[in-house]
């Protein structure tokens, strides 16, 4: 059942992504014909149409020949500036490739320019008619002519500086001229033939990367970071399974990312796919870099914040790597008990990550005096909604400082008896004698009473109750009590084990056997031994251990009742009757058995 729900999780991921690159290819196809794409809505169509009407003075049909007719061809620019808003740069694209960018020429937006330019090519590139650009001097002006017919006038603000307006020129046509022979050429048969075999070939090498980077991450990748990285002994489980899950979501992001740039360059082998994919990248780019957070007179967007949390992450992250090498490497040679062990890695750890946390915000930009607000209402949310959490924060700082528990502790607190196995920042977590995992807030241990029995020295001793009998040979009793305690590995022969008489019980003899041991954790395994040697010895010298019990003494005097005669009477008859049943009873059996032996 495993393996089959490991091979469906396997190839979810490549299926879902191939019928997305299907859905890709068929959209592809599209625009293959011309009619089909010159049969949708036209930006630039509804542009003129909302710019002017068939009367209005503003013509893009039929345009000027020379430049200066280009500024006359729309009477009033405020009339376009209203409906196309002004810009810096605007760019020319022809199916989804950015060519070159173009700057506004006087009271004309770059927007306008480029909307006008970019419908001419689109008409072309979607025609099978041959592709002829060049560049004339027109009152002093280079123009780009496409097909001896007018498309753009290059300016001195279009250039590129130490450039001048002819080179740009020529430069420019060059790139037209190629753009659209790549254009008409990507809308062919044969073209189309040749892409598709190159997208059976890309899900192809897709499927084989994909399975080859999963047996790299599984063989080598994990088992090189298990030798950087060993886990401790006796290290939390959940531990665990938290690292097994980050190397989970490392390798499907890693596929995740293999096969978005599949579709990625599948997508870009078509002129349709690739506007698409033009137009998603420039509006998510759009998103991710508008501002939307303002600190210190600084815009931060989302990238920036992404590239934040990145960067704590990696801090986090590192700190985790380096105090697990200081744990193992240096900390395990000092010869320092477990719990200075994590006591030092903790502060070393905390520290790493306070210190790279003020470092990533200076290299990000951000001054630290600013977040002073954002510190005082963390400090009136602390003191309204997070008392408890502060209370155990503040604790745990306590105890890792001053040091009441440590790691490898064996404690008892309340009705809780176990190992500390780890101290955090918020809690503490305990594993008990039955191996279930106790989570227990720091403030308790500083609030209530603790036992621990490993604190500077773990040598404890044990009290063993026993009781026997009345009337027993107490020397007896002494030295099986204490041969009782000779030859078990868990009793320290120093101090030596000690036999107390407590008193005189109701029904018994009350003694209590004191032994010393050095493992406070395995207390009632070796009490239960020890009264299993104990019960053993009293039986071979038997020595008898009494169990509760009363004495009931019936006075023989006469009773404070008198009965009546007739009452007597009665009495007397019932008993005769019965004796007489019971003798005719006896008697009737003695003669069957009699009959019986005769027969016989």
């Amino acid at each position: 059942m495993k393996n089959n729900r490991n091979r469906h999780q396997f190839w979810l991921l490549p299926a879902c992504c191939t019928a997305g690159i299907v859905m890709a290819l068929l959209l592809g196809l599209l625009s293959r014909s011309p009619a089909i794409a010159q049969g949708k809505s036209d930006p630039m169509t509804a542009f003129s149409a909302t710019v002017a009407s068939p009367k209005s003075e503003l013509s893009l049909i039929s345009y000027p020949q020379d430049y200066s007719d280009e500024l006359l061809a729309v009477k009033s620019p405020e009339r376009v500036k209203k409906v196309v808003p002004s810009v810096s740069k605007a760019p020319i694209i022809l199916d989804g490739r950015e060519l070159f960018l173009l700057s506004q020429a006087g009271d004309y937006p770059a927007e306008f320019r480029a909307e006008w330019i970019n419908t001419q090519l689109k008409q072309v590139a979607q025609s099978s008619v041959p592709v002829t650009v060049k560049v004339e001097e027109r009152n002093q002006l280079s123009t780009i002519l496409l097909n001896d017919q007018y498309l753009l006038t290059v300016t001195e603000r279009d250039a590129i500086d130490g450039m001048t307006a002819k080179e740009q020129a020529d430069i420019w046509a060059k790139q037209i001229q190629q753009a659209l022979q790549q254009a008409q050429q990507e809308r062919s048969g044969d073209f189309i033939q040749e892409a598709l075999i190159q997208v059976a070939a890309m899900i192809m090498f897709a499927l084989v990367l994909h399975w080859f980077v999963g047996h790299i991450w599984r063989h080598y990748i994990v088992t090189g970071l298990q030798r950087v990285m060993p886990v401790p002994a006796g290290s939390n489980p959940e531990s665990h399974k938290v690292m097994d899950v980050l190397l989970n979501l490392t390798l499907a992001s890693a596929r995740l990312g293999l096969w978005l740039a599949t579709i990625f360059n599948i997508t870009n082998l078509f002129p349709l796919t690739r506007q698409w994919s033009y137009r998603l990248t420039n509006s998510l780019g759009a998103t991710f870099t508008s501002p939307i957070l303002t600190l210190s007179q600084n815009d931060y967007s989302v990238t920036d914040l992404l590239i934040l949390m990145v960067l704590l992450f990696g801090v986090v992250f590192i700190s985790g790597i380096a105090t697990n090498l200081v744990r193992s490497r240096i900390l395990g040679l000092t010869g320092f008990n477990r719990g200075a062990q994590e006591a030092v890695a903790v502060i070393i750890k905390y520290s790493l990550i306070i210190l790279g946390s003020l470092v990533v915000l200076q290299i990000w930009g951000l001054d630290i005096s600013s977040l002073t607000i954002l510190a005082s209402a963390l400090g009136v949310g602390i003191g309204f909604g997070f008392q408890d959490i502060a209370k155990n924060f503040g604790s745990g700082l306590v105890l890792i400082f001053e040091r009441p528990i440590q790691v490898g502790d064996f404690i008892e607190v309340g009705t809780y008896m176990g190992t500390v196995e780890r101290i955090g920042a918020r809690s503490t977590l305990i594993r008990t004698l039955n191996n279930v995992s106790i989570i227990v807030p720091n403030s308790r241990f500083l609030e209530t009473e603790v036992i621990n029995w490993s604190h500077h020295n773990p040598v404890s001793r044990l009290k063993l109750p026993v009781g026997v009998a009345y009337g027993s040979d107490m020397k007896k009793v002494k030295q099986a009590l204490l041969d009782a305690t000779k030859d078990h590995e868990g009793v320290l022969p120093f101090p030596a084990p000690q036999i107390l008489f407590i008193g005189f019980g109701e029904s018994y003899l009350e003694l209590e056997l004191l032994v010393w041991t050095k493992e406070p954790s395995k207390q009632y395994i070796l009490k239960s031994d020890i009264y299993f040697r104990i019960e053993e010895l009293f039986r071979e010298q038997d020595i008898k251990i009494p169990f509760p019990q009363q004495d009931l003494h019936l006075h023989s005097e006469d009773l404070p009742l008198s009965l009546s005669p007739e009452l007597k009477r009665i009495l007397s008859r019932l008993l005769e009757r019965l004796g007489n049943q019971q003798n005719g009873t006896s008697d009737g059996r003695k003669k069957a058995e009699h009959d019986r032996i005769e027969r016989d």
